[in-house]
């Protein structure tokens, strides 16, 4: 299939297949992330691509297809680098600065995971939902990783359900946030680093006495 060249595209520039790909998610992503999924059509998003709309169709398919490839890229990035076992380094540490790489990338974001998790929570799109559970347990197991918990997780898998719990609240209060404005950046960080902490001092210890 040929492409149409377009502005924004050198002249004479010929991608290959993933490349073309990436710089179509990448013009993707920029309008999601401005005008969320409503706001944006396949046209929209071929013609900040350069790209013909015939070739997008062909790559991506629908407008929904795109979307959840573009939420896939957003929630596949690579963890934010933390002092796991640093001498020195605590857990306090470990959470704070994990907590912070994570609410920059959904400040960075804002619309894509706004209409991500709301999409998700309504049941509408099954595959998005599905993306959006993978996300959910890779933070879980990155949370596990940080506060080195892993060896009571294999223990007591009950342990991974109760991190899914606060992954839920996790969402609710970033809604809170990036959509009402009822809390702001510093008070949510707050608010999730204590609790995470309070789960794994408290929390943890009972719970797996419990299931003793």
């Amino acid at each position: 299939m040929a492409e149409t060249d377009r502005p924004g595209t050198p002249e004479g520039a010929r991608l290959g297949s993933d490349e073309r790909r990436d710089q179509i998610l990448a013009c993707a992503r920029r309008l999601f992330g401005e005008r969320g999924l409503d706001g944006v059509s396949n046209a929209d998003v071929a013609r900040a691509a350069g790209v013909s709309r015939a070739l997008l169709n062909h790559y991506f398919g629908s407008r929904r297809e795109l979307y959840r490839e573009v939420v896939r890229r957003m929630m596949d990035v690579p963890p934010v680098p933390v002092p796991e076992y640093v001498p020195g380094a605590s857990v306090e540490d470990r959470v704070a600065q994990s907590l912070d790489g994570w609410l920059e990338l959904l400040s960075r974001n804002r619309s894509i995971w706004l209409d991500a998790i709301g999409i998700a929570g309504c049941g509408g799109d099954e595959e998005l939902e599905a993306i959006i559970d993978q996300a959910r347990d890779r933070a879980v197991n990155r949370a596990v990783e940080v506060t080195g918990l892993g060896p009571v997780v294999r223990a007591h898998p009950e342990i991974h359900a109760v991190l899914r719990g606060f992954s839920g609240m996790a969402e609710a209060t970033t809604r809170e946030w990036l959509r009402h404005g009822r809390l702001t950046r510093k008070q949510v960080h707050t608010l999730l680093e204590r609790t995470l902490l309070t789960i794994i001092r408290d929390v943890v210890p009972e719970v797996t006495a419990l299931g003793e």
